[in-house]
């Protein structure tokens, strides 16, 4: 079938609308109408070809739609099913097997290869020329979707669908790495390094979690004063001070006991460390180039019994942590629906420029009628 997706044919190039042709669901596929998509990070850096998923490309991984097709072998979802598209997984590794799916062992060729693990193949073509289709086993950036059952979430209809795209990836990511990874506990503090969709998620989970002390660092005023508003209770500008570090350790009285850092810079990691008190942990969420490396005092971080650890999509099962995250939106705990700003598909590239310059925090393109 024909349908209209935003294609990159060239590192560093612009999302373009394009007619593009997508198969019929292959066995455990579903096809979905999308509905509503949130630009993420992680799409520009494809782009930019610091992962390398073949070009050209439809990107897009926060796709929430409807089912409109089912593939053989597909059991749990039917036509008619408002759903949340989320990353891929194979099911079957030993991370998959212990909960943690996020930590599979293919995942990178479930979300990052542009073709289906299974045989290589794309569902996606342009004039009888290829192209990189199932990103994050979806490519929601286009009117039509080829997904699995597997990172498929059915959702109630009582929220709006075309809100929940974000959950797929970015807002899980941020509110899974303090609710899942680092797991705090109350009257705790925290520093969260980065305030875009994922740090200003991450401030809402900490709130929620009981931390007592949540400090947001960002150059921006602007998501500095939105972090305030959801749950922060101290903002660093680093344009603002001297130390970062030594501005954290202060206003904590020595140190947070949890720090997340989001931005993927390597310096900023490093900082992130050091605002550490004994014992205390970093996340690292952040993902910057391919090859990229941070450097570390190891007697520091021996001396005080420091950790740092690695979070993938918030460490949660999206089957789970989606409608949980839903349920606190609904109890009016998760708020995330103040970090989005709604665009036409065919604004594309105005919602990713805004997003790269701060202006917007979570883009999300209305692809659809729900």
């Amino acid at each position: 079938m024909d349908v209209d997706a935003a294609l990159v044919t060239e590192p560093e190039g612009e999302f373009e609308i394009d007619t593009v042709q997508l198969e019929e669901p292959q066995a455990g596929e579903v096809l979905v109408r999308v509905v509503g998509a949130g630009v993420c990070h992680t799409d520009m850096i494809v782009r930019d070809q610091l992962y390398p998923t073949p070009l050209p490309a439809v990107l897009g991984h926060e796709g929430s739609g409807v089912v409109e097709a089912i593939g053989p072998g597909v059991t749990g979802l039917e036509p008619g099913d408002n759903v949340v598209m989320s990353y891929d997984y194979d099911g079957d590794c030993h991370s998959c097997r212990d909960g943690h799916p996020a930590f599979c062992e293919d995942f990178f060729e479930h979300n990052f290869s542009g073709a289906r693990p299974e045989d290589g193949t794309s569902p996606i073509s342009r004039d009888g020329e290829r192209v990189s289709g199932r990103f994050f086993g979806q490519s929601s950036f286009a009117t039509h979707a080829i997904a699995t059952e597997r990172n498929v979430v059915p959702v109630d209809d009582d929220v709006p669908l075309e809100l929940l795209g974000p959950l797929g990836c970015g807002i899980q990511t941020g509110a899974g790495g303090v609710i899942n990874s680092l797991d705090p506990q109350a009257g705790s503090s925290i520093a969260i390094f980065g305030a875009g969709s994922v740090g200003l998620s991450a401030v809402m989970a900490a709130e929620i979690k009981g931390c007592t002390e949540i400090i947001s660092v960002d150059l921006k005023p602007n998501r500095l004063e939105k972090a305030a508003e959801l749950g922060a209770t101290e903002t660093v500008n680093p344009a603002e001070v001297d130390d970062v570090i030594e501005t954290v350790r202060e206003l904590t009285g020595g140190g947070v006991n949890y720090a997340l850092e989001t931005t993927g810079v390597p310096d900023v990691a490093e900082q992130a460390v050091e605002t550490l008190t004994q014992r205390g942990t970093l996340g690292i969420i952040g993902a910057p180039a391919l090859g990229t490396e941070a450097s570390y005092d190891v007697n520091n971080l021996l001396l005080n019994g420091r950790t740092i650890t690695g979070i993938v999509e918030g460490d949660g099962d999206p089957q789970q942590f989606i409608p949980d995250l839903i349920e606190l939106y609904r109890q009016g705990k998760f708020p995330f629906d103040e970090l989005v700003t709604y665009y036409d598909f065919e604004d594309i590239q105005q919602a990713v420029e805004d997003s790269e310059s701060g202006e917007t925090i979570k883009p999300v393109l209305r692809v659809s009628e729900p």
